[in-house]
């Protein structure tokens, strides 16, 4: 973690770490935002603490005219308004100066799905790659598509996080929120051939996580990353194949297939509805094509 010579950014960071709970990289992500901020108010010599509400604007304007996307602006905006109420809590300052605020509105990106047919043809009989690799490579891909956990859940797994009696995964999520969830039969026998495989590995260095890298390490966000852009290049078309998409997908298919938003949300581990209604979009071509065949206005 950053070291710091300002004591008021130490004392955000622990607060954040200490009270918010938030992981190492959200807190990575609140401090390089404030530091861009701070980095900007140089040239103005101002400091943190003597902000008022037209320095924030100014940098606002700058970062447009970097051509910054919006979304990327209000979380910078969002890191600052964080960090002035942890100042007034400790009363270094008086008046928070993001207080009247309003964000910038964003056109909503509508994330398109994988298909079903799109993850049956994915194959797993690559050149190159040992049994260890393939079994591994397909548990991943499974765990994200049957139980939608996110990225940093699915590399933070721990030898403990599967219940064999109950066949469950417990998941430590956002802001350390741990949730209970069902693992399919299959998904099931995958983690059980996984964990035979991870057995024989020569070398384990990282022993405390589920699942490791060929040498015996945990899981970078980055191979994570490009493991499912690579198998997914290969059944689709679609501008985007990462693991958000996965878990997209997740949620689409199971709405689509009638399971209600708030059980979705549960599984997801979002905080409220508002989250998970964003996967709604999807289903509503399928909810059309119900509609269409069964109302009897409809039939000719």
């Amino acid at each position: 973690m950053v070291f710091f010579m300002d004591l008021n950014l130490k004392a955000y960071q622990d607060y954040l770490i200490k009270e918010k709970n938030y992981s190492p990289l959200t807190v990575k992500a609140y401090l390089d935002d404030i530091l861009s901020f701070k980095n900007y108010l140089l040239n103005q010599d101002v400091a943190l603490e003597e902000v008022v509400y037209p320095n924030i604007r100014s940098w606002m304007v700058e970062l447009m005219e970097q051509k910054i996307a919006p979304s990327s602006i209000n979380r910078k905006i969002s890191a600052l308004k964080s960090y002035y109420k942890f100042l007034l809590k400790i009363k270094e300052i008086k008046i928070n100066p993001l207080l009247k605020h309003k964000s910038i509105k964003v056109a909503k990106k509508i994330q398109t799905p994988f298909s079903e047919v799109e993850l049956k043809n994915v194959s797993f009989e690559r050149e190159g790659i040992d049994d260890f690799e393939k079994i591994r490579n397909r548990f991943i891909i499974e765990l994200f598509y049957t139980t939608g956990i996110r990225r940093a859940e699915l590399i933070n797994l721990k030898n403990n996080s599967v219940d064999e009696v109950q066949r469950t995964l417990k998941v430590i999520g956002k802001r350390n929120k741990e949730r209970i969830l069902p693992m399919i039969q299959a998904t099931f026998n995958l983690y059980q051939d996984y964990k035979l495989q991870r057995f024989d590995l020569k070398v384990i260095k990282d022993d405390e996580f589920l699942i490791l890298s060929k040498k015996g390490l945990k899981l970078s966000e980055s191979f994570v990353y490009r493991l499912i852009n690579d198998y997914f290049s290969e059944v689709s078309k679609k501008e985007k194949k990462s693991p958000h998409v996965l878990r997209h997908t997740f949620a689409t298919h199971l709405l689509n297939n009638g399971a209600d938003l708030n059980s979705v949300k549960e599984l997801l581990g979002h905080a409220s509805l508002s989250s998970t209604q964003i996967y709604t979009h999807s289903s509503l071509s399928e909810l059309k094509k119900v509609y269409n065949e069964a109302h009897p206005r409809n039939k000719k």
